[in-house]
């Protein structure tokens, strides 16, 4: 697998990888980049689980209800947890497992990282 950083309010870049520039990274040009990523209705409320690689575009249709759906159904677009991938298939597969969780993991995975249940969405920026 690859190498994982959980970002979270005080991270917003990956790591420096094989002499990569994180700052680079965010070139679509040069590099690819996976989320996934848990959005909330509310503290403690409805979870979602999804994968992308444009967290800010797909949050912001969550957000804006141009997803139809479980999303926009139950209100669901508060960015509460991301973690962001290096290969699609590793970002695919850690959105499977997350999904399959007991609620009570996802809660603590989010609690650990996001204890204030803050939205992350104004921090991407």
């Amino acid at each position: 697998m690859s190498s994982v950083v959980i970002c979270h309010s005080g991270a917003r870049l990956p790591a420096r990888q094989e002499g990569r520039n994180p700052e680079k990274m965010y070139n679509k040009t040069l590099y690819h980049h996976y989320y996934v990523y848990i959005l909330a209705s509310e503290r403690n409320g409805t979870l979602y689980v999804g994968m992308t690689n444009n967290l800010i575009k797909r949050v912001s249709e969550h957000k804006d209800g141009k997803i139809e759906g479980f999303t926009k159904k139950y209100k669901v677009n508060k960015l509460v947890y991301y973690e962001y991938f290096d290969y699609v298939n590793d970002a695919i597969t850690r959105e499977k497992r997350i999904k399959e969780w007991k609620r009570e993991w996802k809660l603590k995975l989010i609690e650990k990282e996001n204890p204030n249940w803050r939205d992350l969405y104004d921090d991407l920026y």
